[in-house]
């Protein structure tokens, strides 16, 4: 079997995890870090393959996405901000990691600050510079045990979004070189940016979901809409609509953190050492373009469910730091739906469900019956055993000896596979324990908080049975005692299950709890998104 991708006429990787998820979903890679590379991506000049015109916009035009050429691959230039990086994690990076031009040039950069600054009333200069050093540091976002250059900021604004930074210890202290600016001027020897370790590509991938999803013609949309029981709005089904919207509001999504914390981010990273950011980010004035991944073709569905979930975020008038929260636990769902629709299409389980394709036995975070336990462990593994049978459903060209192959598998599976999806939900805390036997999917507030905004209209109520409906066609999960009997059919064929009409009473409560559900008797309930819309007066 051999997966078509998006952008087509991709080269081929080994890996048969790689050509059946694309480029990559790799274990490495936190639900931060894809976050922060699909917000790079997003944010960074783009262009479509090397003679297309750049364009900085968060997705490209409409006429651009539908005439996508075939080869054409989606190509961004990501920033380093390696001067920013520096200011504020060098203080916090490990002693080990720190290069003797590393220190050098940092104190050169806070000696430059210090005599820019200006203090009008009490207070130092040093005083401001701690203040600005803990300032950024306090949006650290991923990496803390790493080299400084190699960490993350919390995309907050898009001053603090940058590209991952490798720095080549190896090579330094086989051929130290004399000072940064040395080092900055052979950047390709002492540092790499195109490792992807950390910013793995992930982001790329569910990037150009979208891009895939929404270039797609409205009446296969609709079709699948109807045949798919996902219900979303009608003007929802329209792609052109849809991408008019998610344009604007992505374009506002980084505009919401005060702009003055860009303004500074800049200066720090450029203004005083524009040397540094113009080497590192081009050449010649020319920005430095790199090409990104791809995706499987026919994920289109899956992408445009995750486009649709997206924009009800984007719309919810939320706090800064809860929506980059929200969004963050969107990226991880979608890479768990990826995985398990993606296996499904292409390699069915004996039993067959409605879209998506598969079940997820959802228990209460505290749950003490073991028959409950049981079935949603049962779903647990089977998603495992549907990955790793679709892994094994790719052809591999050309063929590999026995040992070879048996290689590469162990790679899938451990690193693209069955492993990825079960460390991602635990992340996320949709999987328990986090380490020992009997893992079982469950909820926690993050998650039933995106279940309810994404689901349910910004604003509006859903009958609690509806909510439960639409979180299955959309997300695979159940709840009720029904919905475990098609789980326990699907997952293991015993369909057989007597767990009582009140089966799903902890998620009653933690909905309760949340401020989520409004009971309106004993045998109606309806479920609320607070959110008022962001974009009303």
């Amino acid at each position: 079997m051999c997966c078509e991708s998006f952008p087509g006429g991709a080269t081929r990787a080994k890996n048969p995890a790689i050509q059946m998820y694309g480029n990559r979903l790799v274990n490495d890679q936190s639900p931060i870090e894809l976050l922060v590379e699909f917000l790079l991506v997003m944010a960074s000049s783009k262009r479509i393959t090397d003679r297309g015109i750049p364009f900085s916009t968060s997705l490209p035009d409409f006429k651009t996405l539908t005439g996508w050429p075939y080869m054409g691959t989606l190509q961004y230039a990501p920033k380093a901000r390696l001067n920013l990086k520096l200011f504020s994690f060098m203080g916090a990076s490990r002693l080990d990691s720190r290069h003797e031009t590393h220190r050098l040039h940092y104190k050169e950069l806070l000696e430059r600050l210090h005599t820019n600054i200006r203090v009008m009333e009490s207070g130092t200069e040093n005083d401001v510079l701690r203040t600005l050093e803990n300032l950024f540091l306090g949006f650290q976002g991923a990496g803390s045990g790493r080299t400084w250059c190699a960490q993350s900021f919390l995309p907050v604004c898009p001053g603090l979004i940058a590209g991952e930074t490798i720095w080549n210890e190896t090579v330094a202290r086989r051929n130290p070189p004399s000072d940064w600016h040395y080092a900055i001027e052979n950047l390709k020897t002492y540092f790499a940016m195109d490792k992807h370790n950390f910013l793995a590509r992930g982001g790329e991938v569910l990037y150009l979901q979208l891009c895939n999803a929404l270039r797609q013609k409205p009446e296969s949309v609709s079709e699948w809409v109807s045949e798919s029981g996902i219900e979303i709005e009608p003007q929802e089904q329209e792609p052109a609509w849809l991408h008019a919207e998610l344009q604007r509001e992505l374009g506002l999504l980084l505009t919401h953190c005060p702009q003055t914390v860009t303004d500074i981010a800049e200066f720090i990273d450029a203004g005083v050492d524009h040397v540094t950011s113009k080497k590192t980010d081009g050449n010649d004035s020319e920005p430095r373009f790199v090409d990104s991944g791809w995706c499987p073709a026919d994920s289109w569905q899956e992408g445009y469910l995750f486009a649709v979930e997206l924009l009800r975020l984007c719309l919810a008038d939320l706090d800064v730091i809860e929506r980059l929260q929200l969004f963050e636990t969107a990226c991880a769902m979608q890479v768990l739906r990826s995985l398990a629709v993606q296996s499904v299409r292409h390699c069915p389980p004996e039993r067959t469900v409605s879209w998506p394709g598969y079940r997820i036995a959802v228990s209460a975070p505290d749950e003490k019956r073991l028959a409950v336990k049981r079935i949603s462990q049962h779903t647990v593994k089977t998603i495992e055993k549907i990955i790793y049978r679709a892994i094994r459903c790719v052809e591999m060209k050309p063929p590999p000896s026995d040992n070879d192959r048996n290689k590469i598998l162990k790679e899938a599976d451990t690193s693209y596979g069955g492993k990825l999806f079960v460390s991602t939900a635990k992340r996320i805390g949709m999987i328990v324990p986090r380490r020992g036997a009997g893992v079982r999917f469950t909820l926690n507030e993050q998650l039933l908080r995106l279940l309810v905004v994404t689901t349910v209209p910004v604003g509006g109520r859903l009958t609690y049975d509806s909510f439960k409906k639409l979180v299955k066609a959309r997300c695979g999960l159940v709840f009720d005692a029904d919905g475990f009997a098609q789980a326990s059919t699907w997952a293991d064929g015993v369909g057989e299950v007597h767990l009582g009409s009140h089966c799903d009473a902890w998620l009653q409560e933690m909905l309760q709890a949340a401020g989520l559900l409004i009971e309106l008797s004993d045998s109606c309930a309806l479920v609320e998104n607070p959110a008022a819309n962001a974009n009303s007066e």
